[in-house]
């Protein structure tokens, strides 16, 4: 709870100064060259993204990650933001992070085209506003907005899930708990600098619903670009639908398919005999999946 209430305090502190256009020391955040990094090992994904505008990228660490960005003053709020979500997010799974000794690097774009160029060289989907591979984040954070999206969140948590729970999770299981957890955060986030903000979480169109067999068995996104978003915002319900029926139970529902159970048996570990096989679940969760309404607020 300490550790919480230091970031909340610190992400008010920064917000102040930065809405007062004052510099402002943002945790340990400070600009070094490349070679000063602990870790200076990149992934080719990493190489292309700093083959782009090569000379223009800066450096700096934080207590989890490498940044690589082109403006400091860009960089420096995502630094408190992703360590923010990267606590919360372990914190909410119920994994110690402090043993984890590799920092993960964060890739900083801000201009539409460096993205579009990046997404050419790294045979990245269209669609890909962000992306979490081989240890590595690629984000996009353009200066002239000023609010941001969940998309660094969604990230981090695919980072820590990829971390604690290894490569078994499967495809529903790992978009749709990135974009619930995420949401969460972000929330939290907007909060903790004095903004009005509740997690919302979007409806799937009755027509559009995918039985939960048929979700669970995806091993790829669809081939349709019209049908991603559906899938995602009904792998988020799915997962929201499960941590609300009993938090504790979700947590061992999760450990369990990461491990290589089938659905039906990680359901019955982490939820005895409330879903009895994936019709049940499916009947009731279809309900709510397809009504729309605001996600309650995080604790």
């Amino acid at each position: 709870m300490k550790t919480l209430l230091s970031f909340v305090a610190l992400l008010l502190a920064a917000s102040a100064a930065l809405a007062q256009g004052e510099g402002v020391d943002l945790g340990n955040f400070k600009e070094i060259s490349f070679s000063q990094l602990s870790d200076r090992n990149l992934t080719p994904l990493g190489q292309a993204a700093l083959s782009i505008r090569s000379a223009d990228w800066k450096h700096a660490e934080s207590t989890n990650f490498i940044y690589h960005f082109f403006h400091g003053f860009v960089a420096a709020p995502v630094s408190v933001e992703a360590e923010f979500y990267y606590k919360v997010i372990a914190q909410e799974m119920e994994k110690d992070t402090t043993q984890w000794e590799r920092k993960c690097h964060i890739f900083i774009f801000e201009q539409p085209e460096d993205w579009a160029a990046f997404q050419k060289r790294g045979s990245l989907d269209p669609w890909t506003g962000g992306i979490h591979a081989g240890g590595s984040l690629f984000i996009q954070r353009n200066p002239q907005f000023k609010f941001k999206d969940n998309t660094l969140g969604h990230e981090i948590t695919h980072l820590v899930v990829d971390r604690f729970f290894g490569s078994g999770v499967p495809l529903w299981l790992n978009e749709g708990y990135a974009e619930y957890a995420s949401l969460r955060c972000y929330a939290a986030f907007n909060r903790a600098r004095g903004y009005l903000s509740r997690p919302r979480s979007r409806s799937v169109p009755e027509g559009m619903y995918i039985p939960v067999t048929q979700l669970a068995g995806l091993m790829s996104y669809p081939q349709d670009v019209a049908q991603v978003p559906v899938f995602y915002n009904e792998s988020e319900r799915l997962v929201r639908f499960l941590s609300a029926a009993d938090k504790r139970g979700f947590n061992t529902f999760f450990e369990a398919i990461s491990k290589g159970n089938r659905i039906e048996n990680a359901l019955s570990k982490g939820f005895g005999s409330r879903f009895m096989n994936l019709d049940a679940l499916d009947h009731e969760f279809k309900v709510y999946a397809t009504q729309d309404h605001a996600a309650s607020t995080p604790e």
